[in-house]
């Protein structure tokens, strides 16, 4: 049975939207923070994998969000390293609010990034042991993300300095930011996000330049891209309902 992990946090206002929801991309970064909590408290903190040549990434999100927390809720953020196969590790994360419901639940795909080749490298059994997780043999394959085929809007975003991780590449909570934000005021401030399928294909880097597209295909149900040099570096299917 794999270690869980758990911490408490309390809400602030500035971590929400004018409606004083939570943030999605502050969510993600915070759900991702008690999984380097976690490690380090195991001794296999960022610092270690860093000192054999390697870097966490990640690959695809799942989230499902029953309802998103606001500001001044004390919220519980709970967490799984799952399993993990040669390539591949997965992991859990909840967020249950002061009654025990949940509120959200993630579903994350890593990989360890050989930093000098800048290509996926193998999990190390000395990664890896601390968290008790499951060995498999099978690839879990995440949701599968439908590619956007027309856009309506698209919108170019330079990466910044503060956009970059210690991989010295666009944080992945970034591409979501950029994703969302090319809906629009009107539309974020009426519609929340129920799902969100999100997948990582190529990294960007400082200075670089990218385009955020997206595609309403119905009603409640929207993709997006994040292009740079005309590939795909993300994609994403997301669901919404109205406030």
């Amino acid at each position: 049975m794999a270690k869980k992990y758990s911490e408490t946090h309390q809400i602030p206002y500035y971590e929400c939207d004018t409606e004083n929801y939570l943030k999605i991309p502050t969510m993600i970064k915070m759900l991702i923070k008690i999984s380097e909590d976690q490690s380090a408290s195991l001794g296999v903190s960022d610092e270690f994998v860093l000192s054999l040549g390697l870097g966490w990434i990640i690959l695809q999100h799942d989230l499902t969000i029953h309802r998103l927390p606001q500001a001044g809720e004390s919220i519980k953020l709970v967490t799984e390293a799952e399993s993990y196969n040669k390539y591949f590790c997965y992991r859990n994360f909840w967020i249950y609010d002061e009654a025990g419901k949940e509120c959200v639940h993630m579903e994350t795909t890593f990989a360890l990034m050989d930093l000098k080749e800048r290509k996926m490298g193998s999990v190390p059994d000395e990664v890896i042991a601390p968290f008790e997780s499951e060995k498999i043999k099978r690839i879990k394959r995440g949701e599968k993300i439908l590619p956007l085929e027309t856009a309506e809007r698209e919108e170019e975003y330079r990466v910044r300095y503060y956009d970059i991780d210690g991989n010295k590449h666009v944080n992945n909570s970034v591409y979501l930011d950029w994703m969302l934000d090319v809906l629009g005021y009107e539309f974020l401030s009426t519609h929340v996000p129920k799902t969100i399928f999100i997948k990582f294909n190529k990294e960007v880097r400082y200075g670089e330049s990218v385009m955020s597209r997206y595609q309403h295909v119905e009603e409640g149900v929207t993709r997006h891209q994040i292009s740079f040099g005309g590939d795909a570096s993300a994609d994403a299917n997301m669901t919404w309902e109205k406030r």
